[in-house]
């Protein structure tokens, strides 16, 4: 039996996968700084996702890292020094490929768990 120390490496993995993609998908949109982005991926999500600083600072360090992003200090509309992120043409590529990767990797787990067309299935 996993110990909980691996259970939750586990689940932050997993989620860091889905954090890094919904981040790629939101500045395939338009470029946003860090506190935006966590607003949009809030609101998108209907509020059941809340995406917090000490994930989200690390995930767009990998990104940056892996070129799949580029980053620049501007202004905002508020006056304030901002860094603003930019999704790289790599980072697109990257995205559809994570994307197409999920969607059917989602399929067989709701096939899995679907009910329908198990009976008699070896």
């Amino acid at each position: 039996m996993p110990s909980q120390n691996s259970k939750q490496t586990e689940q932050r993995d997993l989620f860091r996968g889905a954090l890094e993609m919904m981040v790629l998908g939101s500045l395939q949109r338009e470029p946003m700084h860090g506190y935006a982005l966590a607003q949009h991926i809030k609101q998108r999500s209907n509020h059941l996702l809340q995406v917090e600083e000490g994930s989200l600072y690390p995930a767009l360090q990998r990104l940056l890292r892996d070129g799949l992003l580029k980053a620049a200090w501007e202004i905002s509309a508020s006056n304030r020094k901002v860094r603003t992120y930019r999704i790289t043409p790599a980072g697109k590529k990257h995205l559809e490929r994570e994307r197409s990767s999920f969607e059917r990797m989602l399929e067989g787990i709701t096939l899995v768990l679907s009910p329908a067309g198990s009976e008699g299935a070896v």
